[in-house]
């Protein structure tokens, strides 16, 4: 029996003129991340995407586990293929419906007849495909209030199909339909989930890693890959440069008022990342912050930071609080990787009493006995990369 997956793909339905951009682009994801399952197929008709596979060795478990991580699906489903017939209907649909069907009690059978030349109306292949399911299965019941399953058949220009229920998909927008922008990203547990919010939001992403040798270890950037993996699963792969900082925040601890060295630091970071992500192509930063959550990201300590950075700086997390955040890293499994107890450079030096309501004009003047733009250089000139998919 023949089966595919349909995708529907929800807000792309809404971006008019420029809808088969973001499909086409949808699709081009799509074939990258099912490419190793095997030779398939994939074509756009009426609001739907479907996926075809060209062997009978193809893994349908692995692929709905995928495309259930690709941005810009609404849902998706397995479905059996039949022929426009309402006899070949009726009997594949007992056949393919028997393993969902054999432990619930209730149903009630939805039709969409995209195709008006198929004879039967919906209603009518309501009754009919409902007649034979009751016929077939005697221990179920009607319930078109509150059924345990819903069977849906389609009936469109490429065929008719038929599937026990439709599955939520990931959402938002096809990655790389929205540009390319950097993700500051520390080992903790909210900048892989500001990374994946704005990937979500059809955003290719890059990233930035400071490491501190010997204050941070190699588990800690490890640390930090694994996360990004977790994170590529959604987003696609990522470009992760890996600035040594050591020197950096060693001069900022010899030079400069304690009270200041968070900011300082964060300053000299946003400073260094706009030049790797101009480098590398992108149009913002992105970073894990969310207003008050600690003495760095207070309103006024904000606009301290970003006054050195003329690029924007997206925070998809600043009005969240830590509950929502670690709620979202459960779902898409970074939580029980950022907490592992590997420091990253954020947590070095830290001051015991930091400035929440910081000048620009005093941290300038925190600043200025600071060789600045020797150490950017040095350390943008020593940055490596590791490519993460």
């Amino acid at each position: 029996m023949k089966e595919i997956i349909l995708i529907k793909n929800g807000e792309l339905a809404l971006k008019g003129l420029n809808r088969s951009n973001f499909e086409d682009a949808l699709i081009k994801n799509m074939k990258r991340r099912l490419k190793d399952l095997g030779e398939i197929t994939i074509r756009k008709a009426q609001s739907t995407i479907y996926v075809e596979p060209k062997s009978d060795d193809f893994d349908f478990e692995e692929a709905l586990d995928r495309v259930s991580r690709i941005f810009g699906i609404a849902g998706f489903s397995r479905a059996c293929v039949c022929e426009k017939d309402i006899d070949d209907i009726l009997t594949k649909s007992v056949e393919y419906l028997r393993e969902s069907m054999a432990n619930i009690k209730t149903f009630k059978v939805e039709a969409k007849r995209a195709d008006k030349n198929f004879p039967l109306t919906s209603p009518e292949i309501c009754r009919e495909l409902g007649g034979k399911l009751l016929s077939a299965y005697p221990h179920l019941k009607v319930d078109v209030h509150n059924p345990d399953r819903v069977v849906n058949v389609e009936i469109r220009d490429y065929g008719a199909y038929v599937r026990a229920e439709q599955l939520h998909g990931a959402g938002g927008l096809p990655v790389g339909t929205a540009g390319v922008a950097s993700i500051l990203i520390s080992g903790g547990i909210d900048s892989p989930v500001a990374a994946w919010t704005m990937a979500k939001r059809g955003l290719r992403l890059n990233a930035i890693h400071f490491a501190s040798p010997p204050y941070t270890s190699a588990r800690a950037e490890m640390k930090v890959k694994t996360l990004l993996s977790k994170v590529a699963r959604y987003s696609g792969s990522i470009n992760l440069a890996i600035v040594p900082f050591t020197e950096i925040q060693d001069e900022i601890a010899k030079h400069c008022p304690e009270d200041y060295f968070t900011l300082i630091m964060r300053r000299m970071m946003m400073r260094i990342s706009e030049r790797l992500a101009r480098k590398e192509g992108s149009l913002a930063l992105i970073t894990g912050e969310s207003l008050g959550q600690v003495a760095s990201q207070t309103l006024p300590a904000l606009v301290t930071t970003d006054s050195v950075c003329n690029m924007p700086v997206l925070r998809p997390l600043i009005g969240m609080d830590k509950e929502e955040i670690v709620r979202i890293s459960r779902n898409i499994d970074t939580f029980e990787t950022s907490i592992l107890p590997y420091e990253d450079c954020c947590t070095v030096f830290t001051p015991k009493h930091p400035k929440t309501r910081p000048t620009l004009e005093l941290c300038e003047q925190a600043e200025a006995d600071l060789a600045i733009e020797e150490l950017i250089e040095k350390a943008i000139s020593e940055t490596s990369y590791t490519y993460i998919d």
